[in-house]
């Protein structure tokens, strides 16, 4: 299946006008985007909010089997200009293509939710170290300016709105279909005898993580459409024909 390392903001001491600081509302915002993951069909790794060094998480990350590295973030205004900026940042690494796709997708939900659409920016850097020190694709988004108080209590408002948004970037960026969360339940598999293969992506072409026996229980996420469900079988997770199972 697509693969994500989930990493919220670990700068506790980046303070939120009104209150509350950025590493907890990032790691709120990463709560609220777990369940449209699982029931899209993309797998995740998120990093641990106990853990203090950003190396660590860019290690982490890279001895990991992942497609996309997403850093969750919010801003400041530079010195004199404190509580006065608005907007949504979203930053790319310009030497990778896929980095750039993906940022765009990212700007493009966003612009969907945040009040002032205009002020969607897409950067490329080469000092950000979750861009350009991550093996694979990576980009951060900074979800608005915590020091504005409008933009710290928008955060505050709309953390499901925006971890839809996220997620719907990353199935654009992946390929899949976003599907809200569904109720967990407990499928078989009914094929005549011959095994249900459970695959990376929603497509017959895709990569075989497992053959599931006739007649085998399964745990159904979700059903997204087009013919297939997301669905759990010994250890795996992945994209199964939805009539198939019953």
């Amino acid at each position: 299946m697509p693969r994500l390392y989930l990493s919220p903001s670990l700068q506790e001491f980046n303070l939120y006008a009104g209150g509350g600081n950025e590493e907890y509302y990032m790691n709120l915002l990463a709560d609220e985007m777990e369940p449209y993951l699982i029931s899209s069909g993309i797998t995740y790794l998120r990093s641990d909010p106990a853990t203090q060094e950003l190396q660590d998480v860019i290690r982490q990350s890279n001895a990991s089997d992942i497609d996309l590295h997403l850093a969750l973030h919010s801003n400041a205004a530079g010195e004199g200009k404190e509580g006065q900026v608005r907007g949504v940042e979203v930053y790319y690494d310009p030497n990778d293509a896929f980095s750039r796709k993906a940022v765009e997708l990212l700007a493009e939900e966003m612009r969907q939710i945040y009040p002032l659409p205009s002020e969607i920016r897409i950067l490329p850097t080469t000092r950000l170290a979750e861009v350009v020190r991550t093996d694979m694709p990576a980009v951060l988004l900074e979800v608005a300016y915590h020091d504005n108080w409008e933009d710290a209590q928008w955060i505050r408002d709309n953390l499901g709105n925006i971890a839809q948004a996220v997620v719907k970037g990353v199935c654009a960026y992946f390929g899949v279909p976003f599907v809200p969360p569904q109720p967990l339940r407990i499928g078989t598999v009914h094929t005549g005898g011959a095994n249900l293969n459970l695959r990376r992506f929603p497509s017959t072409e895709a990569q075989v993580l497992v053959q599931i026996p006739n007649n085998s229980k399964l745990l159904v996420y979700s059903q997204i459409g087009n013919g297939w469900s997301v669905v759990g079988f010994g250890g795996f997770t992945g994209y199964a024909k939805s009539e198939y199972i019953i």
